[in-house]
């Protein structure tokens, strides 16, 4: 072919084989990995294995099966089956492992089997981020997003599923009846084969009747009362748009403002995010170091006792209100608009009235002191008030955390919109990685190890995106 870039012959043979490291540049992001890993104390964080046993066949080094994980996940390739192959034919993963091709098997294993290993060395990464001082601005922001598991939504059952199913059966079977009484009417109506195959039908809906009535049981014994047949551990979760829902897990990260790196992560299968704020924001502390941190986060999170630990813990939430107000909603005065006299222990209402102390009580696990006023009867604006006797104002008795947290955000309009910028984009970016079926793994154990994983990726790519890949090489091994 003439006038185009021609390439070597197939069958042409080279006196002197090139060079593999001739293959990988300096910059290259496997350079970063390979050092990363070498620089562990692989037995330290719990790898079995890391000290060569005396006799029997030998094994593999489990910072070999490691650098092949991150390789992986770096580049999207999550299958131990394809790992497999891309390390007998991929360059890259040649010059990371020396070489070496382990079976699919072995590199599932390993997996399965250091799920705590590999998470330290997930937190391992974030340290070293924190003495390269990444984690400066104190700012985190914390979210929650669904992630589908390894079960189909017709493998996971709840009380409104398991009835909807029967009723589905049970209808079906009352139509197979209703044919086959008219066959008993009149035998030419419906041919043999078809009474059969009818009879056939009506053994195989019955049993499956059985086996949800089976289902039934598990699900009753069960906490959250549904249960998943392919993971037990996943649970049916709704989502942000109406009426839809996925079969998977709840991951939290909490997610630095400054570089967008995740500094801590957790995987739940509990569907909301109520329980969550005080313990990620804690996580996230103990990983910057930082004494003061500012924690942002959604309505979702907005939770009493929950912004009470973090401000016990030395974390400043700011969190929005959820605008729940039924009185609001009816077009009535909302809480908002009667001021609390903290020195007096009293509320002025919009009339200008004060309702004063009269009672303690006890609701839903919350010490709440009441307040109304003896004019309310004779009040000209009692029906923009309330359609009861009096107004009365519930107080929780640690409102005045609430208050600075209310305080804190007026203070700061543009927080949730850097909260958004900040973490949603993480969200996408890992979701783009993982494709349409996300988790590959089972049981939380399993799910949290390949989380572990993602975020060791995510973050090495960010880190070699801020410094560089040669700068961070250095400061590994420093």
């Amino acid at each position: 072919m003439k006038r185009f870039i021609e390439g070597e012959e197939r069958s042409q043979v080279t006196l002197l084989p090139e060079c593999l490291d001739d293959y990988i540049a300096e910059d290259n992001p496997i350079r970063v990995v390979d050092v990363f890993v070498d620089e562990l104390s692989m037995k330290k964080l719990g790898f079995e294995g890391a000290e060569p046993a005396a006799t029997g066949r030998p094994s593999y080094h489990p910072a070999v099966l490691l650098k092949i994980y991150i390789y992986g996940y770096l580049n999207r390739v999550q299958s131990s089956r394809r790992l497999e192959r891309e390390a007998q034919r991929n360059v890259e993963l040649m010059w990371l492992t020396g070489r070496l091709a382990p079976d699919f098997k072995t590199i599932a294993d390993f997996r399965r089997d250091h799920g705590d290993a590999i998470h330290k060395v997930c937190r391992e990464f974030v340290l070293l981020c924190r003495r390269l001082k990444l984690f400066t601005d104190g700012i985190v922001a914390i979210d929650g997003s669904k992630f589908k598991a390894v079960n189909n939504r017709d493998k996971n059952f709840t009380d409104r599923k398991l009835k909807a199913r029967l009723e589905q059966l049970e209808d079906s079977i009352k139509r197979y009846l209703v044919e086959l009484d008219r066959a008993d009417r009149d035998a030419t109506a419906v041919l043999p084969n078809r009474v059969a195959h009818l009879q056939e039908k009506i053994a195989r809906v019955k049993q499956q009747m059985q086996g949800l009535a089976a289902i039934g049981e598990q699900m009753n014994a069960s906490e959250d009362g549904q249960i998943s047949l392919t993971d037990p551990d996943a649970r049916s979760m709704a989502t942000s748009g109406r009426g839809t829902g996925i079969v998977g897990y709840n991951v939290q990260t909490a997610v630095d403002a400054k570089h967008h790196m995740i500094v801590a992560h957790e995987v739940t299968n509990v569907g909301h995010d109520r329980g969550q704020l005080a313990s990620m924001a804690k996580l996230a502390k103990a990983a910057t170091g930082e004494g003061d941190l500012i924690a942002l986060a959604d309505r979702g999170y907005y939770e009493g006792y929950e912004i009470l630990k973090c401000e016990q813990a030395g974390v400043a939430a700011v969190v929005p209100k959820p605008m729940t107000s039924n009185n609001l909603a009816d077009g009535l005065f909302d809480k908002r608009d009667f001021v609390y006299d903290s020195k007096k222990d009293e509320y002025r209402c919009p009339a200008g009235k004060i309702a004063i102390y009269r009672c303690t009580a006890e609701e839903n696990g919350k010490t709440l002191h009441k307040y109304w006023s003896s004019e309310c009867p004779q009040c000209p604006m009692k029906p923009r008030c309330t359609t009861s006797k009096n107004r009365r104002i519930a107080r929780w008795e640690h409102e005045d955390v609430m208050d600075i947290v209310q305080e804190r955000l007026d203070g700061a309009p543009e927080a949730m919109r850097l909260r958004r910028q900040t973490v949603e984009h993480v969200f996408g970016t890992l979701k783009a990685w993982m494709g349409s079926s996300h988790f590959l793994t089972r049981t939380l154990p399993r799910v949290r190890t390949e989380m572990s994983l993602q975020v060791l990726a995510y973050n090495l790519k960010r880190a070699i995106k801020v410094i560089g890949a040669e700068p961070l090489i250095a400061a590994m091994r420093a």
